[in-house]
């Protein structure tokens, strides 16, 4: 009797699950340029979309990483094959000392549109408020869910990522479309877009004063150093910020979408900050790459690029915690990186490079340089991800601009 009562337990579990109520089928498919075709049923917004179609293989955080600025344009592929599980937060929060206004990683869903295996009918969660289907109609995103997303993963590593078509709907019956009638979302300057138009100030009253350059900023950045006591002012990718330097203790450039060539104006400013500036700066990503353009190296289009939880990256050179030598897993959401070359600029150094394809993770100053300068291409704040190198960035960041280490646990 007793075992029969423990066998009855997961299914009254699973019937606690709140329906996510998918209504009636509607026919869904997409379409890559380089001419395969994907057959599912939509959920989401009933609408049809051109993007870029990537892939990410976190298992974890899909809500973070559709509202990541840096999916901007993107048709997202995951990997993992049930997505939607544990359905989607309230997506607001206080702005004081611990919150900056939101739950995820911006206001909206950022990605064009999303395509799963198998979207749950069901979700379950004491923070969800709704499912993912209505989430994304809410945002007026489309979705795709019944594809073989094993099979598109292997498309885009074999030959890259492709521009792609989500046909809803009667739009399913539509010829395949034309080369030239595909939307390329690189040729755009997405980060002028997703920027914000005028500064503003986060936590006023903090200990230290940081400025953001935003490319694109995830929520958790300013989140990791708001709850860090930082003062922080974000402006916009191209603000001039060496008019205003003087007023604060170091500089954080951000991630960002798109094609950091659109960014050449903030590069050439930069350029000026650290030939006359000496305070500490710090790049995630797009900033990461800003500052190596910068410096004097070039960024180029990956393949494939990274996108997932568990890039393993390998240290160069040692800095606070990070020892040289160690392999550090790094959660990465990118398509452009910066190109390996010898000799380096001088006064500067590689920090990172990457395990997989030895892409270039992480660049720093020389000791010889006089400067704290340092970028990487991975998200050491995570959300999601794992969090091994986050006194690499946030953590470092503030204490080289002279914040005591007991502040900050």
């Amino acid at each position: 009797m007793f075992a029969r009562q423990l066998i009855r337990i997961p299914q009254l579990s699973r019937g606690l699950a709140t329906h996510a109520n998918p209504g009636l089928a509607i026919p869904a498919t997409l379409h890559l340029k380089s001419g395969q075709s994907f057959k599912g049923t939509s959920f989401g917004a009933p609408k049809s979309i051109y993007g870029e179609t990537v892939f990410s293989t976190s298992i974890t955080s899909y809500t973070e990483s559709m509202t990541d600025p840096s999916y901007r344009g993107q048709i997202l592929v995951f990997t993992t094959p049930m997505i939607g599980n544990y359905g989607v937060p309230a997506n607001k929060a206080p702005f004081d000392s611990k919150d900056v206004g939101v739950v995820l990683e911006s206001q909206g869903v950022q990605c064009a549109a999303v395509v799963v295996g198998d979207v749950a009918e069901k979700f379950s969660h004491y923070t969800a408020v709704e499912s993912l289907a209505s989430w994304c109609k809410n945002h007026n995103v489309p979705g795709i869910t019944g594809v073989d997303t094993r099979a598109i993963t292997r498309l885009l590593r074999d030959q890259g990522t492709t521009l792609g078509r989500v046909a809803i709907g009667a739009d399913v019956h539509l010829p395949t479309p034309q080369d030239h009638e595909y939307w390329d979302p690189s040729l755009e300057n997405l980060v002028d877009q997703i920027s914000t138009k005028t500064p503003y100030q986060l936590n006023p009253t903090g200990s230290i004063k940081i400025a953001v350059l935003d490319f694109g900023a995830k929520a958790n950045i300013v989140r990791s150093l708001v709850r860090r006591d930082a003062a922080v002012t974000v402006l916009p990718w191209n603000y001039d910020f060496n008019s205003i330097r003087d007023q604060f203790d170091g500089l954080f450039l951000t991630n960002g979408p798109g094609d950091p060539a659109h960014c050449l104006e903030a590069a050439l400013k930069l350029r000026q900050t650290l030939e006359e500036w000496n305070k500490p700066i710090f790049g995630i990503c797009m900033g990461h790459q800003i500052i190596g353009m910068a410096a004097g190296l070039d960024a180029y289009r990956m393949t494939f690029g990274n996108r997932g939880h568990n890039q393993p990256v390998l240290a160069l050179a040692s800095a606070g915690s990070i020892k040289a030598g160690r392999v550090y897993v790094t959660s990465q959401n990118h398509q452009y990186a910066l190109k390996l070359q010898d000799p380096f600029p001088m006064g500067w150094e590689p920090f990172f490079i990457n395990c997989n394809d030895s892409s270039v993770e992480g660049i720093k100053s020389t000791i010889d340089s006089g400067k704290k300068v340092w970028g990487v291409q991975f998200h050491p704040e995570s959300a999601g991800g794992p969090l091994d190198t986050i006194e690499v960035s946030l953590i470092s960041l503030l204490v080289s601009c002279g914040y005591w280490t007991h502040h900050l646990r």
